[in-house]
């Protein structure tokens, strides 16, 4: 019997006997069913989406009433099957869409897992990002897979598109009386040294030392871990890294967070001792194509509301 859509067939049955090993292989049969659909789900769905998250706050240090707009992208990880050129200019079209003061790149712009299908060169993305519109500008953080693949070639195709790198530098940005620095951290797990143990390139005093007046400073900052360190004189620590958690199984994902503090930091607007960051789920992958629970996303960020 065959049905239309928008029509409901109804099949009459009658009880059926089903003993305990049945009754279990049946489960199991379930389980496997349901297990294949997420998988599929987390591969071919999900990490091919995007979405908006967008935050309003007035954190200490922030003057009431100016009133700013960011949009941050991270952890682009261009490269199929998830983040082909495309979706990356889908990236772009969401992002200036958006209409934000400023467009900041928190790092991590090519994908390096094993299951990569489609190469999008640094050339590629970078030409993406060229189009990238905003009245005080674009810049961007470099972060660790940046430093562990092909840093000369990432900063070069950073550079021939005019946008700034600042790695542990800060730049004043707005007009009298309106102005705030905007401040970016050099990558802390920048060198591999051991097993997981690294060498970063961050300098966090020497970067906030550049702030020459108490303007309110907004921090960008790949990886969130920093945020320990991070004093009450930065109004607000943008990061991005951990992908949210990327795989969100219950009971384990907060076990794989690429953070030395769990899921602490793992995502969202945190606030410790009247001091905030938000960090970004990020768009692209990493070890996995996948994703569950943590879609693609751009965040947009209203300070001074």
């Amino acid at each position: 019997m065959s049905a239309d859509a928008g029509t409901t067939t109804s099949i009459p049955c009658r009880p059926v006997r089903v003993s305990r090993r049945q009754f279990i292989l049946g489960g199991l049969g379930l389980a496997g069913l349901c297990a294949a659909a997420t998988a599929g789900y987390a591969t071919g769905i999900e990490p091919r989406s995007l979405i908006v998250t967008s935050y309003a706050l007035t954190p200490p240090g922030w003057p009431a009433g100016h009133r700013r707009t960011i949009t941050a992208i991270a952890d682009v990880h261009a490269g199929g099957p998830n983040m082909g050129l495309a979706h990356v200019q889908q990236v772009v079209d969401v992002a200036n869409l958006l209409k934000s003061d400023l467009t900041v790149l928190l790092g991590d712009y090519v994908a390096t897992h094993r299951f990569v299908t489609e190469r999008v060169p640094p050339d590629a993305w970078a030409a993406e990002f060229k189009r990238l519109e905003a009245p005080l500008g674009v810049f961007a953080i470099l972060g660790n897979h940046d430093w562990w693949h092909g840093i000369a070639d990432i900063r070069r195709a950073i550079r021939d598109v005019n946008i700034p790198v600042l790695e542990n530098d800060a730049v004043l940005l707005g007009e009298p009386g309106r102005r705030f620095w905007l401040a970016g951290l050099g990558d802390q797990l920048a060198h591999r040294i051991g097993r997981r143990r690294f060498l970063g390139v961050d300098d966090l005093p020497g970067t906030l030392a550049r702030a020459k007046t108490d303007d309110p400073i907004v921090l960008l900052a790949h990886e969130p871990d920093v945020f320990v360190k991070v004093p009450d004189r930065v109004a607000l620590t943008l990061a991005g890294h951990t992908h949210g958690g990327q795989i969100r199984v219950p009971g384990i994902w907060e076990r794989a967070v690429p953070s030395a503090y769990g899921a602490r930091f793992a995502y969202g607007h945190i606030v410790e001792n009247d001091r905030h960051m938000i960090v970004s789920g990020g768009l692209g992958t990493s070890m996995l194509p996948m994703r569950l629970g943590v879609p693609p996303e751009i965040v947009r960020i209203e300070l001074g509301t």
